[in-house]
């Protein structure tokens, strides 16, 4: 089955959840409304027509500036059993930046929904274990959002565990001296 083909089946499933479809190289990327992405992935996962039974990458991106919606949570799945591959791209606003779970689906996703949530502070409602997994717990702002401060002189927003670090090596650095 073609990705195309997959597309249409999806579009026939949630017409009205499915707001494009785009075809670049032999890949197709459904743009969907968040609202029913659990139903719609326990559909993708459990149809025997599909049967995506392997989530292969779920990541997060920043369109800042965008107005209708900033943010877009991308999944790429795959079907082991059929040997096709499908992707969808969930709109999320900055005002409501959360979106369901698929851990409940895919157990592999509690690590990339946690990574999404820890470099873009995008919320994965229902997630069993929603907690920062690449940066310290007591880190401000979200590293891959595109508005992230990209200077190293932070002023208050500094993560005080760096300077701390930094208070430390200089400490070792005159103790090495003598």
């Amino acid at each position: 089955m073609s990705p195309q083909d997959i597309a249409e089946i999806i579009k026939s499933q949630f017409p009205s959840d499915v707001m494009e479809m785009i075809k670049f190289r032999d890949q197709v990327s459904i743009l969907v409304n968040k609202s029913r992405i659990t139903e719609m992935m326990t559909y993708l996962h459990d149809s025997p027509d599909l049967s995506f039974d392997y989530l292969a990458d779920l990541c997060g991106v920043d369109y800042l500036g965008r107005k209708d919606h900033r943010f877009e949570v991308v999944y790429n799945l795959l079907s082991i059993k059929h040997n096709h591959q499908i992707r969808i791209k969930a709109f999320v606003t900055e005002t409501d930046c959360s979106i369901d779970s698929v851990v409940g689906i895919w157990a592999g996703a509690n690590w990339l929904e946690r990574e999404c949530y820890d470099m873009f502070g995008i919320t994965f409602n229902n997630h069993p274990d929603l907690r920062r997994v690449l940066m310290p717990e007591d880190w401000d702002g979200y590293p891959l959002r595109k508005d992230y401060p990209l200077k190293s002189d932070l002023g208050e927003k500094e993560w005080n565990g760096l300077k701390e670090v930094i208070q430390s090596a200089e400490r070792n650095k005159i103790h090495e001296a003598r």
